[in-house]
């Protein structure tokens, strides 16, 4: 996250201790097995062909993303996080290449045009829009052409988007499909794809909670175009984006 010149000393305690006193967080970093599908899937579905792809996860907490590129055999994974207890949680976990530090300065540090695909999930809304614009032009410097930004954010318009908006102390906002990519565009990104997080069918259980979720989605659709005439909106409470480089 940004660091202003005068850090405030709530954020100081609160990264101090994220892991220990948000317990979504501690629930996050003993699950990893259970949220493998879904990584898995991010990992298959959206990272760059090539396993020697450079790959810069900011924010990146416990390492959860680049435990899952590494076991589908990636080997160039960085990751930053500014919590000391997560980056903790990541060498206590096995996670190789998490090192601690302000995401702003990493990106600072990073060269033009330098990897292949950058990863912020679940932190974009933890800054002021003018560092959004900031970050984002930066992201867009040290991408190769071609290069992709995997985004991952509360979803303003989804069926539960105020509990993502308001699920940690720090954070500042929330987006939808229209004002994220209203600001990748107007900061040169040409291509942006955005996605539903729908539930991974692994078996059973989930395969009742996917089955749940269509129907959930179908009476949103019904209040949506009651409402507007419309039916096309993402809905879940967090939208994946990805935004690519041009070649």
């Amino acid at each position: 996250m940004a660091q202003p010149e005068t850090q405030p000393e709530y954020r100081t305690r609160l990264l101090a201790q994220y892991v220990s006193t948000h317990t979504s967080v501690s629930g996050a970093v003993a699950g990893l097995e259970r949220r493998r599908p879904y990584l898995d899937r991010l990992v298959r579905d959206h990272f760059p062909r090539s396993r020697e792809a450079a790959i810069l996860d900011l924010g990146c907490g416990h390492g959860a993303i680049l435990w899952a590129a590494a076991r589908a055999g990636y080997t160039n994974l960085t990751g930053v996080d500014a919590s000391p207890e997560q980056v903790a949680a990541a060498k206590a976990l096995g996670i190789q290449g998490v090192r601690q530090g302000e995401l702003e300065p990493a990106l600072a540090a990073t060269p033009d045009a330098s990897v292949d695909a950058v990863i912020l999930f679940d932190l974009l809304h933890y800054f002021a829009p003018a560092e959004q614009f900031h970050i984002t032009d930066e992201v867009y410097r040290v991408l190769k052409p071609g290069g992709r930004w995997i985004l991952h954010v509360p979803n303003g318009e989804g069926v539960f988007g105020a509990r993502m908006r308001y699920w940690d102390y720090l954070a500042t906002g929330a987006f939808t499909r229209a004002s994220l990519g209203q600001m990748l565009r107007a900061c040169k990104f040409a291509d942006v794809r955005c996605f539903e997080d729908t539930p991974v069918v692994h078996g059973a259980a989930s395969a009742a909670r996917w089955l749940a979720w269509k129907l959930v989605r179908n009476v949103a659709r019904f209040a949506l175009a009651a409402e507007t005439g419309e039916t096309d909106a993402i809905f879940s409470q967090l939208l994946l984006a990805v935004a690519v480089k041009a070649d």
